[in-house]
Formats: C-alpha cells, sequence, structure tokens
C-alpha cells in the first residue's frame, strides 16, 4: 500500500515542488493550503506523514498538529518554518509534531527528519554560542508564543513600544 504524503503550505510554488519530489519517491500526495483546507481533506483521507507550515492565512500550523494525530496517532508530522525560534519547535514537539525543519528545505532532508523517530538523534550541539541578536529574537519568540501571538501583549510583557517590537520582528537574526 502507498504512503499518504500531506503538505500544508500557502506557498504556490514550495507546494508544485515538494508534491512533485514527493509523488516521485512513490508517495500519494496531497496538498492544503491553510489550516482550514487540512480539516475538510482528512475527514476523508488520512495521511501516514505531512508536512505543515508555521505561518499561513488563518490559523497556525500548530492548531493542526493535535487534530492529525487525532486521526492517525502513529502519523509523523514535520513542522516547517521560515520563521525557526526554539519556542516554536518545542511547542510543535509537545503537540505531537515528529520534528521541526527550518525553510529552505528539500525533500531528502524532509523525509530524513520524517523518518527520524528519536528527536534528539541527529541534533548538531555548536562550540559556538548563539548572538546577541539571535538570543534576543528567541526571547521575543518565546513571550511572544506565550501571549498566543498578540503583538500589543507581547510588546508589554517585554516592557517596548509595540512598533519597537514590530520592527524586531520584521528583522530576522542570522542562524549563529
Amino acid at each position: 500500500m502507498t504512503e499518504r504524503f500531506l503538505i500544508v503550505d500557502d506557498d504556490p510554488t514550495f507546494t508544485r515542488v515538494l508534491s512533485r519530489a514527493m509523488t516521485r519517491r512513490g508517495f500519494e500526495v496531497q496538498v492544503a493550503r491553510s489550516a482550514e483546507d487540512t480539516q475538510l481533506l482528512i475527514e476523508n483521507w488520512i495521511p501516514d506523514l505531512a508536512t505543515v507550515d508555521l505561518k499561513m492565512e488563518g490559523n497556525s500550523g500548530l492548531s493542526l498538529i493535535p487534530h492529525l494525530k487525532e486521526k492517525n496517532a502513529d502519523m509523523h508530522i514535520l513542522m516547517l518554518t521560515g520563521y525557526a525560534s526554539i519556542a516554536t519547535a518545542v511547542e510543535a514537539i509537545k503537540l505531537g509534531a515528529t520534528q521541526y525543519l527550518p525553510k529552505p528545505a528539500d525533500a531528502d532532508q524532509i523525509l530524513a527528519a520524517l523518518n527520524q523517530v528519536d528527536a534528539d538523534a541527529e541534533i548538531d550541539v555548536s562550540e559556538q554560542p548563539m548572538s546577541v541578536n539571535r538570543l534576543e529574537w528567541e526571547h521575543i519568540q518565546k513571550v511572544l508564543n506565550e501571549h498566543e501571538g498578540n503583538i500589543s501583549a507581547t510588546a508589554r510583557a517585554l516592557g517596548m513600544h509595540r512598533r519597537t517590537l514590530q520592527r524586531k520582528l520584521a528583522k530576522r537574526p542570522v542562524k549563529r
């Protein structure tokens, strides 16, 4: 029986490329552009593997993880995002995601992450500490997550003006 692969992402180019790559690898592939579309799709079609984008129009990809796991408890779910932060990675894993991967990621990286059952198996720990900018970004993401994405509440909690926070969120620091 062919494994079913679900791609949940609002980027049409990314979904087209990934869908084609997974189809070539023998998967039965379906694409959903939002959390709402996914809810409708999984009523009649239960995937074995899924990639879920964090930030999409409407509900966050994080909100989908419990619904996907409810439909298939053995499903491997990979949270993909261009807005990688430790806080969202931890939240995704707590909700039941198998792994978390920052974009851009190719089909081989995605399959490797989905097939990696032990979440700690290949984590590369760098000897070089994170930059101050990166640490600030991670802290802001953690507080933003605690306030369920509310910019005003996050700014108050951080003791900064809302516009200052918005400017900081618009700038993404380098990885280290």
